[in-house]
């Protein structure tokens, strides 16, 4: 596949569309030396964008906590995504809008930049290898740790705190792991590089409390998919030791979707009944009109 700096098709940046090759930024670029940036992403199917309105709130949030303000409303914003979609003729695809500091001014202080903001969007399909579905992931725990809150704008979307997360999928993907899953500041399990992590024992759902990473959009997603189903689901924190005691395990995140885990080092889980059923249920809801083609 060609690199992602050389495609067909166009991308929305700074209000209108221009082609794929034209979305350039300057070397001095400040969001390219000191992380001034955040992001979001998306899914479309069947030309639909998920979760497209929480996605662009969620972004405006991310640059706020970021100390600085997306000069487009989510409103805005939604009907750009849905732009580059129909612009790409795309039905299935990943979405990436991505807001940043500019090149005006260099140094810490950079109150002056101007914010850029672009949407790019590119078909994509599963994120972790679907051969996996069966048996779930192999996971290993990872050596970097989600930081305290006091030190870090840990609910914000931004680029730079992704920085540990690829180190850490490198490091696992080149030990034969499809991923790897950190703990907090505390020593408590927190997530995985990419995606939010899921518990079962005795019919409950269990999942890390997100007091110092973010809430996902799925994570919140699939919480209220098990309710409707009347299941338990119980957000606290959990120690790695802890994980003795599961019978299932799936993570969850807008490119992972769904997905069951098999085990983290030493620890195994199998995928069962409430793992399979999320799993349908989530794609059932993402795609309403295969769903209800299904049922009637």
């Amino acid at each position: 596949m060609p690199g992602f700096d050389d495609r067909k098709g166009v991308i929305w940046f700074n209000g209108e569309l221009i082609p794929w090759t034209d979305a350039k930024v300057h070397l001095l670029t400040h969001a390219l030396h000191y992380g001034s940036a955040v992001f979001e992403g998306m899914r479309a199917y069947d030309g639909e964008i998920f979760k497209l309105t929480e996605h662009n709130q969620r972004l405006r949030e991310s640059a706020e906590i970021l100390d600085f303000e997306v000069p487009y409303s989510v409103a805005e914003l939604d009907k750009a995504a849905r732009e580059v979609i129909a612009a790409n003729k795309f039905s299935d695809a990943y979405v990436r809008p991505l807001a940043w500091r500019g090149s005006e001014q260099m140094g810490v202080s950079a109150q002056r930049t101007k914010i850029n903001v672009a949407i790019a969007a590119w078909e994509w399909g599963a994120y972790f290898d679907p051969a996996a579905i069966e048996t779930g992931m192999k996971l290993k725990f990872a050596k970097y740790r989600r930081p305290d809150p006091a030190t870090a704008p840990v609910h914000s979307k931004a680029a730079g705190l992704y920085m540990i997360c690829t180190v850490e999928k490198h490091t696992a993907e080149r030990e034969g792991f499809a991923d790897a899953v950190m703990l907090d500041w505390r020593g408590y399990v927190a997530e995985c590089t990419g995606a939010n992590i899921f518990f079962v024992k005795d019919g409950v759902i269990v999942t890390p409390t997100a007091d110092c990473f973010l809430n996902g959009i799925t994570r919140r997603t699939v919480m209220g998919l098990a309710k409707q189903r009347g299941w338990d689901v119980v957000e606290k924190r959990i120690l790695p030791e802890e994980l003795a005691g599961f019978t299932e395990c799936f993570v969850t995140g807008t490119a992972a979707e769904v997905m069951p885990v098999g085990s983290i080092g030493d620890y195994t889980f199998k995928p069962g009944e409430i793992t399979r059923t999320l799993m349908a249920d989530y794609a059932a809801l993402v795609r309403p009109a295969k769903a209800v083609a299904a049922t009637g």
